[in-house]
Parts: C-alpha cells; structure tokens; sequence
C-alpha cells in the first residue's frame, strides 16, 4: 500500500511539473518577440510579405548587411519586418494566444549577407499624420537576443520633413528608401551594418 501511495506521489508530482514546464512554455511563446517566430530551416535570403501579389503598389526592398566594421558581409543573420497595409492598418490578431501581424516576414542572410524581402508600399497608420514605415528587427547568428534597426520610410513620403530628414543625416543613418520603378515595381536598397552594443529583446 505504501509503495502505491509513494507512486502515486511522484506521478502527482511529475504531472504538475509538466503543466507548469507547458505553462511557462506558453507564456515565453506569448511574451517573446515576433523575430523569433519563425521556421530556421525554411528561412533564405528571400522572402514575400502576405498579400504582396494583389497590392497595387508593389516594393522590393534589397540590399546587404555587414558586420560592425561596415566592410564584412554577414552571413546567416535574421531580419524581421512588419508593417501596416496600404490603409495604416497592422491587421493584428490573435493566433494561439498571441497577438500576430498579417503584414510581416522574415529572411536569413546567405554567405554574402545579401536580402530581398517582395512587399508593398504601406499607408499612414490610420490616416494620421505619421511616416509611412517599415519596422526591422536583426537577431544575429549564435545569439539568443534581437535588436530594432532605424525604421525603412520613403523618401516621397510628404510627412518627412526636412527637419526630420536633418535629423536623420546627422545621426549617419541611411534608413530613407529612394524608390525606382523597374518593370511595375518599386525598388528601394538598404544596407545595414550590426549593432553589437545595441539594446536587445
């Protein structure tokens, strides 16, 4: 009878740890950063934002990203985008309990850090009188950390201001896309450099 009771225990137990263990595992997927949501081995240096083949004013945004000297191509590194649709609006909703973008995508640099991501042209966020944007997260190869980089906006945005275009040469940033139109797309090119002292996720 002992024995039965003492089994009985340590099932009792070793259930309750595997709740909590799923539990926490819950709460970690629900809290983490949308960078870290994603499939490492479908991942290339290639990919398309939902809804890009139906918008009117398609993007492809391209470039390479460096190591922190500027000169390296980087290899292997994550970069996150997300953005609002054409209307401003980030279409947000819940999927397995956490709140998810439609809008968004993720990429892995190949061995001469070069990226595309195919999107499109996003609006105003509701109408208002803020940049059209593009948001980018990096998350480094053999780190557990993710890290904003400077907003991609356009350069015939209306909103951006000269004091705001000022603003943005000085701090020796190069997040402004100067859109061309090649065969009915938009191409804007942005190299990144690594932040490796930047503040992470």
């Amino acid at each position: 009878m002992k024995q039965l009771i003492t089994l009985l225990t340590i099932a009792s137990i070793f259930t309750i740890c595997n709740t909590l263990t799923a539990q926490d595992l819950a709460d970690n997927y629900k809290k983490r950063h949308a960078i870290f949501d994603y499939t490492e081995q479908q991942l290339n240096n290639v990919d398309s934002i939902p809804g890009f083949e139906n918008k009117a004013e398609k993007l492809m945004i391209t470039g390479t990203i460096f190591e922190s000297d500027g000169v390296t191509p980087a290899k292997n590194v994550i970069l996150y985008i997300c953005q609002a649709d054409e209307e401003g609006d980030y279409h947000s909703k819940k999927i397995n309990g956490k709140r998810t973008l439609k809008h968004q995508g993720w990429i892995k640099t190949d061995a001469d850090g070069n990226y595309t991501f195919y999107t499109f042209i996003p609006g105003n966020h509701w109408g208002s009188k803020d940049l059209k944007q593009i948001h980018g997260y990096i998350k480094e190869p053999n780190t557990t950390n993710a890290y904003a980089i400077n907003h991609f906006v356009f350069d015939n945005d209306p909103f951006l201001r000269k004091s705001c275009r000022k603003k943005i040469a000085k701090r020796g940033l190069n997040n402004i896309l100067k859109l061309e139109k090649q065969d009915g797309l938009f191409v804007g090119k942005r190299n990144i450099v690594l932040q490796h002292n930047a503040l992470t996720y």
